[in-house]
């Protein structure tokens, strides 16, 4: 894998991209609903994940792109060189506000997450992470998580699923410094990646939502499992936790199942 190629051309791709995405502000968007009211999809995230399809296909046209919108052929195992992508991360915050919403890349060989950029379209910010080389925000080196910080010092992200299908997770949020929320798994993923939350919960993510904060996450000492544990297969969706280490032990050992 051509490591050096891959990153100047994601970058490329990814502010291309955004740069349309913001333009479409001013513009009339088609929207359509898909497994219900507020599970959106708009004409951009189809063209941006075409446009990912239409650019992987000329410059790399052995690797795959596994993608949200289902513009490329089906995925079924990530052998090779697999682009994992969620064109608009947050269509919902998107369509609403404008904000709070993201580009989720990553690039996966033979199973193994070796790239990953999350970029924050209305923040300008892009979060970059390199398999056994650490993360960094718009260029700035992310320190590693704080592996002594417990639950109580720390805010805690969770969906409404979660606290519905666990209900002691109330019991966590009580023992933590408060409970956040912003409706983009990328962008709540980073903020337990810089330590601006110790953790994130949600019952139902699917493998684009999470492909790129996995791998920065990791790179920064977190660690990111299935809500009782196990191994997350990356062509599967189900739940999430991603969290600094003490905490998700933390979590696991007294408020989930």
């Amino acid at each position: 894998m051509d490591s050096e190629k891959i990153d100047y051309l994601a970058r490329l791709w990814i502010m291309e991209a955004a740069a349309k995405i913001k333009q479409s502000f001013k513009e009339t968007l088609d929207i359509d609903v898909k497994s219900g009211r507020n599970d959106l999809v708009t004409n951009m995230d189809k063209e941006t994940e075409a446009f990912f399809v239409k650019q992987i296909k000329e410059h790399f046209p052995d690797h795959r792109l596994f993608g949200e919108e289902g513009m490329a052929a089906d995925v079924t195992d990530l052998n090779g060189v697999v682009w994992i992508l969620d064109p608009i991360d947050g269509t919902l915050n998107f369509v609403e506000q404008q904000r709070d919403f993201a580009i989720s890349l990553a690039v996966y060989e033979d199973g193994v997450g070796r790239l990953a950029y999350i970029y924050d379209v209305s923040r300008d910010e892009l979060y970059f992470g390199e398999k056994g080389k650490g993360a960094t925000v718009n260029g700035r080196t992310i320190p590693k998580l704080d592996p002594t910080v417990d639950l109580e010092d720390a805010l805690l992200i969770a969906n409404l699923s979660v606290t519905r299908k666990f209900p002691t997770m109330w019991e966590a949020v009580k023992a933590s410094r408060g409970l956040r929320l912003h409706g983009a798994a990328s962008l709540e993923y980073m903020d337990v990646a810089t330590g601006r939350a110790g953790a994130y919960l949600s019952a139902n993510l699917a493998p684009w939502d999470i492909a790129a904060g996995k791998i920065i996450v990791e790179e920064l000492g977190g660690i990111v499992t299935r809500i009782n544990g196990e191994k997350i297969n990356m062509l599967e969706k189900g739940s999430s936790i991603v969290a600094a280490p003490k905490i998700h032990q933390t979590l696991l050992d007294n408020y989930l199942p």
